[in-house]
Parts: C-alpha cells; structure tokens; sequence
C-alpha cells in the first residue's frame, strides 16, 4: 500500500470506529422504556466495586449500573455487566443489543468510550503494561487497546495473542510478535509467507525498525525477484524488474545469466529466507534477505548432450528504506555464478600388458 492508500484505510478504521459508538448509543437509548425507569434505578443487589468506592449495582429487572461512595447512582442500570479495570474513568460493559451481548467501554458517566461490538475484551495486565484485546463479535478481528482504551495500532488484527510479555498478532499471511514495554511495543520477530512460481514460502524477519507495511512490501518484491530470476523471456523480465522499487536495472541478475550451457532452470522450493539488518554507509537503514532456492537446470555436457541436475543455490537481495514510502531494492543476485556440474569420469585406460621375462634355451 503507498502513502495515501494507508491514510484512507487509517482514516476507515477511525471512522468504522466512531460510527459503531454512534450506533451503539443510538440502541442505547432507543432500548429504554419510560415504564421501567423506576424499577432500573432500585438498587437490588451491590455488587463489585474500584478502588475509589465507587460501586456496580444490580436492579430489580437485573440490569447493572453504579453507584458512588455515597450511594448517589451515577450510571444508570442499563447494562447486562459492568467490570472495573486499571483505569479509574472507563469500565467495561456488556450490552444486549438485538438479541446479542456484545462489550465495550464507558466512562463514569455513562458516555460510551469503546463502541459495543465486541464478544469480549480481555484485560492483559502485566508490570510493564496494561492492554486490552477486543474480540470482534463475527470473530474475524481483534482491536488492541491501551488502559485510556485508545486503539494503540492502527488497524485492526485477524488474531491477538499475549504469553510472557508478548504480543503476537496476525493480518493476512504475516504473525508479528512485540515485547510489551513500558510506553511502546518493541517488534521482535515476524514470519510472512507467499508463493513464487508454484513454491510456497516463509520469511523470517529478525531485523529491527521494520513496520506491518514495510514487512508486506518486502514479501511482495521478493516474488517478484525470484520469478525475475527464472524468467527467460527478456521481455517478460523486463517487465517484472519493472514492477518492483528498484534503484538500478543494472545491480539485479537473474539466475546463472551468462552461463551458455544452461538450457532451462526450474525453481522447485524455498528455504532458509530470512531478513536481517545490513551496514548502511547512508542515511537510510539497509535490510539484507537471503534465501536458498532448490533448482532443477538442464544443461550440455562436453559431448553436447542434454544433462540434468539438482542444488540449491543462495540469492541475496538488498534493501533499503525507513518506511514503506521510501523502501527499495537496490541489488538482487545469486552467488554462484554457474552450477556445480559434476565432474567426468576418467576414461578407462586398456589394461597394460604383464612383461614376460625372456626364456632360456
């Protein structure tokens, strides 16, 4: 995605964000019956209660709402449950909204914070953090939410997953796993996976200060590479070198380029792809991927004869970039130059006559 296309989807999710609240207070609202306000505000049962005094409250039709250190209700029972959190202005609350209990978050005022369209919000409380994962009620998305319940990514993850001071998510093909700091989330590892002519494949990305989008678009220019690298129509490959955010034509070469024998090559899997930080003499940080491509090649022999063989062969394609904006390619090559062709064996040589020794008369 460039620059504008992930300013239009951040600005979706914000506003897909604002609408769900404003749907949710409009039910809210609609849902009350006059006749049934007395009953509401009858304090039937007490229930749990924060570390201010302030406390949840069940009424007569068993709706919950809270009261203050003074017994003063200060959000009206309208709620199927309440639960305090870390956060001393916000709650989380269910609500039946068309037959369905979904949550989301309220102030102590009753104003909705979080819109409620979640099956459940999990609280992740650790001594360097306190996050809250908001599953999605279709179960196709979770939202990740710091302790004043702001959005603390900007986008919305196809599954969340906290062990040990992890954060794991996952959107699309790639897992992402943060440490969970203090103020921000450090990026620790990701594994992305894609197809390249027929071949499935994964990427393990160790280096540090790449983003979601950065990853994404690194993926998708190593297939291009790799399908570059065995195309051998110079028209075809002209075209995919085209599509890629290259710095020079010059500095990308396919697989064996100047190698005559060859008559075809086959990729016929990927392994060992990884991406890890580079030295950079520039400004901008550097990213070296490497990867190891099990290839099938026929080639001619000294005698001219079709042969085939099977290895795997390193490439190496490099990077640079600080986002996904200004991220490019700036090499792409195999190392070996030519295959390993095996060597001939010698010609057998005729057996060498025993000497006989001369005989006496």
């Amino acid at each position: 995605m460039n620059k504008q296309t992930r300013l239009i989807v951040s600005l979706l999710f914000i506003g897909i964000i604002v609408l769900a609240v404003a749907i949710t207070r409009f039910y809210s609202r609609t849902e009350k019956s006059a006749d049934s306000q007395k009953s509401q505000n009858d304090i039937e049962k007490r229930l749990n209660f924060d570390s201010s005094g302030n406390r949840a409250f069940k009424n007569g039709e068993g709706l919950v709402g809270i009261i203050d250190s003074s017994e003063r209700i200060i959000v009206s029972p309208e709620w199927e449950s309440i639960r305090f959190t870390n956060n001393k202005d916000r709650c989380i609350a269910s609500k039946r909204i068309r037959g369905k209990e979904l949550f989301g978050c309220i102030d102590y005022e009753g104003n909705i914070v979080v819109p409620f369209v979640y099956s459940n919000i999990d609280l992740i409380s650790s001594a360097e953090r306190v996050i809250y994962i908001a599953h999605a009620a279709d179960k196709k998305s979770s939202v990740v939410y710091n302790s004043d319940f702001s959005p603390c990514f900007s986008r919305a993850w196809d599954s969340c997953e906290y062990n040990s001071g992890e954060l794991t998510v996952t959107a699309g093909s790639g897992s992402y796993t943060y440490l969970v700091k203090n103020s921000v989330f450090v990026f620790k590892n990701a594994v992305i996976t894609g197809e390249a002519l027929k071949c499935d494949y994964s990427i393990n990305v160790k280096a540090s200060g790449l983003t979601v989008p950065m990853i994404e678009k690194i993926n998708e220019n190593v297939k291009k590479y790799i399908e570059f690298a065995y195309e051998r129509d110079a028209k075809k490959a002209e075209n995919l070198l085209s599509e890629m955010d290259i710095s020079s034509k010059e500095d990308f070469h396919c697989l064996f380029p100047d190698e005559k024998r060859v008559t075809t090559k086959k990729l016929l899997g990927l392994s060992d792809i990884t991406v890890t930080s580079a030295p950079s003499s520039g400004k901008l940080p550097q990213y070296m991927v490497t990867l190891k491509a099990l290839t099938g090649i026929t080639y001619k022999n000294e005698e001219n004869k079709p042969k085939r063989l099977k290895d795997k062969y390193e490439a190496v394609i490099m990077f640079t970039g600080s986002s996904e904006d200004d991220l490019k390619l700036i090499s792409g090559y195999f190392i070996d130059e030519k295959p390993d062709y095996p060597i001939p064996a010698p010609e057998a040589q005729p057996d060498a006559q025993p000497e006989t020794e001369p005989q006496e008369n």
